[in-house]
């Protein structure tokens, strides 16, 4: 076996990782991008790496740390996989954005939310910022204030 695989096993074993993300490993390892290439073939071929998994892996992990569709789909881009990938992953996963907000927000704030605008302000700030759409935000908010 050689050494550019062993060092992608090794990686793998750790967690998954999108291809980009183990081709910049192994280069950043002084990999030839040769064995590179050969090497995330291989790791293809036996399914132990694969972008679409790591995608719905990913955005499970993510949501239950609390961020939002948004943000996730812009990390997932840093990491290199690819929009349809992420968009697929996005529409097959049974994740209620609208209730991740809602446990961010009971989180983050002590309930129950005061109602003046300066709370509501920085309420929408933070989950803007965990990468929720407004209109999560709005729903938790009317959940939470009602």
């Amino acid at each position: 076996m050689s050494d550019a695989l062993n060092r992608a096993m090794r990686l793998l074993a750790q967690r998954d990782h999108s291809e980009n993300e183990l081709r910049r490993k192994l280069a950043a390892q002084g990999v030839s991008e040769g064995e590179i290439a050969l090497t995330i073939a291989h790791c293809q071929r036996y399914q132990w790496l694969d972008d679409a998994r790591f995608a719905q892996r990913y955005i499970e992990s993510r949501s239950r740390k609390g961020y939002g569709a948004q943000r996730v789909r812009q990390e997932l881009g840093v990491r290199g996989v690819a929009r349809d990938l992420i968009q697929q992953a996005l529409a097959e996963c049974e994740i209620d954005w609208s209730a991740q907000a809602r446990r961010a927000l009971e989180r983050h704030f002590s309930l129950p939310l005061s109602p003046d605008w300066a709370t509501r302000v920085k309420v929408q700030r933070y989950l803007l910022y965990r990468g929720f759409f407004s209109e999560e935000i709005q729903d938790a908010l009317r959940d939470l204030t009602s």
